[in-house]
């Protein structure tokens, strides 16, 4: 009869010690008080929101009860519908349109070797080093000389062009992860370049793209002065001039709960997104630094 032989497993744990723990403490307290200062700040707009402009500034919040029809009011009196869903169609389509633009691009960069990749990669690098408010006269002159101001397309295109270095050094060290095999597997069974990028490897590189994609989705959500001085109607804010229009109107208005609605209203969709693709982004920042 076959003798059975179990194994036990046998696990290691480090003992924590004071000593470890001490050293990391400043850290730890560090983190400890921006969160509570965040959550408190987050919090005491949220309170007031629900509140009345007299309560908040007598201390008083919600001694009438709550007022849910601030947001009612920040929706359609304060026009933050229409900003809402402008940077929704601005950021969207942007997002779309640098990821159509830059994951080829970062794919043939990485994967390739040609003459003058090295120096095409350094170019988009340089790129991210010059700031966006040195390059807005020049932009602004060749557009107004072609009278397109105000124009959502153009708008757009500016944030793809901006965003696409950013894009493509993220995305390049992130195809430089991925192994050959796939590539050589398609090229035995007859798989051009292009068609092994689109079936194979964009799907590969899906942890990459989503996380600079919440990256850019950020940038354009939040972006303020492209869109102060290129899309300057009422009808082509995006929500962020939309509330520093707001913030102006509140010296005659004097609406401050419905400030704060609204921006409890523009910061829902980024807190959403951090909130259930947190994973995404942590994966997709790692898998850059590992190398496959």
């Amino acid at each position: 009869m076959a003798q059975k032989v179990k194994y036990k497993e046998i696990k290691y744990k480090e003992k924590t010690t004071w000593k470890k723990e001490a050293v990391l403490l400043p850290g730890y307290l560090v983190v400890s008080l921006w969160c509570l200062f965040t959550f408190l700040v987050i919090g005491w707009i949220i309170l007031a929101s629900f509140s009345t402009t007299k309560e908040i500034f007598s201390d008083t919040m919600f001694a009438t009860g709550l007022h849910p029809e601030n947001y009612v009011k920040a929706l359609f009196t304060h026009n933050v519908s229409k900003y809402f869903m402008n940077s929704l169609i601005y950021t969207l389509i942007a997002c779309t349109g640098i990821v159509c633009v830059a994951a080829p691009a970062a794919y043939v960069l990485a994967r390739f070797v040609f003459r003058g990749n090295k120096l095409l990669q350094s170019l988009f690098i340089a790129a991210l080093g010059i700031p966006a408010i040195m390059i807005i006269m020049p932009l602004f002159s060749v557009i107004t000389s072609m009278r397109l101001t105000n124009s959502r397309m153009v708008l757009i295109l500016l944030y793809i062009c901006i965003n696409v270095p950013f894009t493509i050094f993220f995305l390049i060290t992130f195809f430089k992860t991925l192994p050959y095999d796939f590539e050589e597997a398609a090229a035995i069974d007859g798989c051009g370049p292009m068609k092994t990028f689109w079936v194979i490897m964009l799907p590969l590189a899906q942890p990459g793209i989503i996380t600079v994609t919440i990256f850019n989705f950020i940038t354009v959500w939040n972006e303020y002065f492209m869109a102060l001085i290129f899309a300057n109607k009422t009808e082509l804010r995006p929500v962020a001039v939309g509330l520093y229009s707001m913030v102006q109107s509140m010296r005659y208005t004097g609406d401050w709960a419905g400030m704060f609605a609204a921006v409890v209203i523009v910061f829902l969709p980024t807190f959403i997104l951090y909130l259930f693709l947190s994973e995404k982004v942590i994966a997709g920042v790692t898998g850059g630094a590992i190398k496959g």
